[in-house]
């Protein structure tokens, strides 16, 4: 079956692709969720066209959100948080410290492009995943220490 993307979708695609998907994927999936339109015989020419254009747009974009990953990728953070006695944090560390602590730093994101391998509940240095797009996901290093 053959699909025009309308959204990007993790580990298929993104917006503008025209790609091939099972017709069990695309029928019970994508069409009923909005984030595809199945290409017929009569609406091929006109979403080949609309894929084109979206490749010029896409080429902008992952230039600057390429600029922007090497930004994000030379960044350390460090997160004060009250603590217990052994280093155990009183609540874990929020994607939106995150988001806040980075923003500090010039460059603005959302709390929902915070990844965490795990939760943050001690004291230490750790890895966050900021993603970016599906194929750009540049790691930060957050310092958590004692208030």
């Amino acid at each position: 079956m053959k699909v025009f993307l309308l959204k990007d979708v993790e580990q298929v695609g993104l917006k503008g692709e025209i790609l091939n998907v099972s017709t069990g994927f695309g029928m019970n999936f994508l069409l009923p969720h909005n984030m595809a339109v199945k290409i017929t015989k009569n609406n091929e020419e006109y979403y080949q066209k609309k894929a084109k254009s979206f490749d010029n747009r896409k080429e902008i974009i992952a230039t600057e959100t390429s600029m922007l990953a090497e930004k994000i990728k030379g960044i350390t953070l460090t997160i004060k948080h009250k603590t217990h006695d052994e280093g155990k944090l009183y609540s874990s560390v929020s994607p939106s410290e995150i988001a806040d602590a980075v923003a500090e730093k010039g460059i603005k994101i959302s709390k929902s492009q915070v990844e965490f391998a795990k939760s943050i509940k001690q004291t230490g240095d750790y890895e966050v995943t900021i993603k970016l797009s599906s194929r750009l996901k540049p790691r930060i290093k957050v310092h958590v220490v004692s208030e």
